[in-house]
This record gives structure tokens, C-alpha cells and sequence, in this order.
């Protein structure tokens, strides 16, 4: 039973670097990968113990997420693949996860702006040559492809969520 639990609780690092680097290459976080973390959701969190008090929280979380997250879309700051990952994110990283989630996300995607704008500046002779992600990423008032500091800052804070310190623990 333990090597299950850590092979399902991989998922959604797993699924969460897929929707990132999805992301990066095509500027669209597909629909399934929010879907499937809400789906593998529940089984992982029963498997790990979590009450369901502690799910009722969690889905509370990703709720509240997912309307701040429409907000957002709603005046044009963010993607709704992104909106529906972080909400998707905070599903599994519950109460105490998702505050460090927010400035991980916060922090990675403010870095990966100004990668971005060094990249615009100095790399813009690559764009002819690049292949067409790399090339759209040099645009210089091109999108920015958030969902790889959502990935970023889904990896760092997953150490602090419930399901991750009661496997820790040994739940």
C-alpha cells in the first residue's frame, strides 16, 4: 500500500509539469490535465487518509481558487487553462499547501517574466531560426505561458500540503 500511495501521490507533480511545459510550447494548458487532477483527486486523498472534513477543505480551497482565478481571466491578467490549474493545484494542496503555492507561483512567474524580457531583448536574432514555440516566446509583446510558474510553484509547495505530510509522517 505505501508504494501505491507514493506512486499516486506522483501524480500530480507529474501532471502539473505536463500542463507547465504544455503550456510553454503551445500557450494553452489542455483541459484534461485540470480534469484529471480533480478526478485522481479523491481516490489519492482516501488512500492517504484524509478525512472528509479535511476533502470538504480542500474542495472549499479549489473552489475559492477557481473564482479568484475567473476574476482574473475576467479582466485579461491570466489564461483560463491557467485559472482552472491553479484551482485544480489547490484541490490537492488543501489549506496548508496552497499559501505557499500562491507565492512559489508568485515569485517563479515574476522570475520567468524577467527571463522572458532578457530573452526579448538579447535572443530576439534566434526568433527566424527557432522552432515556432521558441520563436513565440521571443515575440516582444508576445503571452506569457504562466503555466510553467504554476508548475513551478505546485512543485515547491507539495512538501506542505496534508496529503504529503501524512505520507511523510507515515500516515
Amino acid at each position: 500500500m505505501h508504494a501505491f500511495l507514493l506512486l499516486a501521490l506522483g501524480l500530480m507533480p507529474a501532471l502539473v509539469i505536463i500542463g507547465g511545459l504544455h503550456d510553454l510550447v503551445t500557450m494553452k494548458i489542455p483541459n484534461w490535465i485540470s480534469l484529471a487532477l480533480i478526478v485522481l483527486f479523491f481516490p489519492v486523498a482516501l488512500a492517504a487518509g484524509l478525512g472528509l472534513i479535511d476533502m470538504g477543505v480542500h474542495v472549499g480551497v479549489a473552489i475559492l481558487a477557481l473564482i479568484v482565478g475567473m476574476g482574473m481571466f475576467a479582466l485579461n491578467w491570466i489564461g483560463g487553462g491557467d485559472a482552472k490549474l491553479i484551482a485544480a493545484s489547490c484541490l490537492w494542496l488543501g489549506w496548508s499547501g496552497s499559501a505557499m503555492f500562491l507565492l512559489w507561483t508568485g515569485v517563479a512567474g515574476g522570475l520567468f517574466c524577467l527571463l522572458l524580457i532578457a530573452a526579448r531583448q538579447h535572443l530576439q536574432f534566434l526568433a527566424p531560426t527557432a522552432p515556432g514555440w521558441v520563436a513565440r516566446l521571443l515575440e516582444p509583446k508576445g503571452h506569457i505561458p504562466y503555466g510553467v510558474a504554476i508548475a513551478i510553484g505546485a512543485l515547491l509547495a507539495f512538501p506542505e500540503a496534508d496529503l504529503m505530510s501524512g505520507f511523510l509522517a507515515g500516515r
